[in-house]
């Protein structure tokens, strides 16, 4: 952790500086489809700092959430995509880029013929908190006592439980680029539990941030250039895949990894990684007879509950597990077994998730299937049943 430094100060004044002007050495270079391109500004363009692009994993209708919006480019790349049924919220916590993309938002529109983008002041860590509101009651209800800070803490409180800046379960996809790194480490897991508070069930994560190859050391998390250049505040790259684990996310994978290292400072590379992260694996375990069959090509394979899959039998899944892993992203990997027929879930038994079973196939057929059928049209005909 680093203890000399005051990050928080640190990252306003280099972020401050990169929205009046380009700051090269911030972040390592991206490549955007251009076409996305066309209608966002050069302003926003040229003071747009990040290490990958999350965008690519978004579909039209989503509400996206962007942390740490800077100024707006990442916005206005997502509401091309989501289109005009979607919508897309930026959250930044720094005056002068909220300014640069607010600015730009009506031209923005006006070229797309739709407005999908706003833009909130807040913090990662804290996304029920809006900061804007906060000034304001600043302005007009000064602290100067502990009574006025009572009432300003209240305030605060009322805020978060009654008009949160963003509400939980309320949109579809958060995006991040190149932000996790300058949030403070003992706040980090605090952005990722956020992050999946605010997500719907069903919902996803798609987080482009720098990782290292090996633990910063502290002497290296106190230096502000490297801090603030999204260097020393990079998490290990287990700790960044382990901290969605913690957040309850399932479903983790790595969708983009680069293969060069954008920096390398004593030894340690820090690169940029993109990883996806699902919400949805909370509530009950019932029993509605379904099984899953892993097609391979690994002999086995094990979730992030534990569940082992063994490739071609058909494992025992409870109900929840069975609708997860028939989309993304297991989808590919795992052949569907339905029981012949079917158990609502409110007349369904609990399952038990801590072991692994082989389905046996009476109990989805049911014990007195005794069907008899002639040989399907489809197989075993002049071309073979390939």
């Amino acid at each position: 952790m680093a203890t000399g430094l005051n990050i928080d100060e640190v990252v306003r004044q280099r972020y401050e500086a990169g929205a009046v002007a380009r700051q090269d050495s911030l972040c390592c270079p991206v490549s955007y489809d251009p076409r996305y391109l066309e209608v966002i500004p050069r302003e926003v363009i040229e003071r747009d700092y990040g290490c990958g692009d999350p965008t690519p994993y978004l579909q039209p209708g989503d509400t996206v959430l962007d942390l740490g919006s800077g100024g707006g480019k990442t916005c206005f790349v997502a509401a091309q995509i989501v289109g005009p049924t979607g919508r897309v919220i930026g959250i930044d916590v720094n005056a002068e880029m909220l300014a640069l993309a607010r600015r730009h938002t009506p031209a923005v529109a006006a070229k797309l013929g739709f407005g999908n983008v706003e833009f909130r002041r807040g913090r990662l860590e804290d996304l029920a908190v809006n900061l804007d509101s906060i000034d304001r009651r600043l302005a007009d209800h000064p602290v100067s006592g502990v009574e006025q800070l009572a009432r300003l803490e209240n305030f605060i409180a009322q805020q978060r439980q009654n008009d949160p800046l963003v509400a939980s379960d309320s949109v579809d996809v958060v995006v991040s680029n190149c932000v996790l790194n300058l949030v403070r480490d003992e706040d980090k897991r605090k952005v990722f539990a956020e992050s999946f508070r605010v997500l719907r069930r069903g919902g996803r994560a798609v987080i482009s941030d720098i990782v290292a190859d090996e633990a910063v050391p502290d002497h290296l998390k106190n230096d502000p250039e490297l801090w603030s250049g999204c260097v020393s505040g990079a998490l290990e790259q287990n700790e960044f895949l382990r901290a969605f684990e913690q957040a309850g996310f399932y479903g983790i994978e790595i969708l983009k990894r680069d293969t060069v290292p954008w920096r390398t400072v004593e030894g340690i590379e820090f690169r940029s990684i993109t990883v996806r992260a699902f919400k949805g694996k909370q509530g009950a375990c019932l029993d509605c007879n379904q099984a899953v069959i892993y097609r391979g090509p690994w002999r086995t394979v094990e979730d992030d509950d534990g569940h082992t899959l063994t490739r071609g039998q058909p494992m025992a899944v409870c109900e929840k597990t069975f609708r997860i892993y028939s989309s993304a992203p297991y989808s590919e990997e795992i052949l569907p077994v339905p029981p012949l027929e079917a158990v609502a879930p409110e007349s369904a038994p609990g399952f038990d998730c801590s072991r692994d079973t082989v389905r046996h196939p009476r109990e989805t057929k049911g014990l007195e299937y005794r069907t008899t059928t002639n040989g399907s049209a489809t197989c075993c005909g002049p071309d073979g049943c390939g």
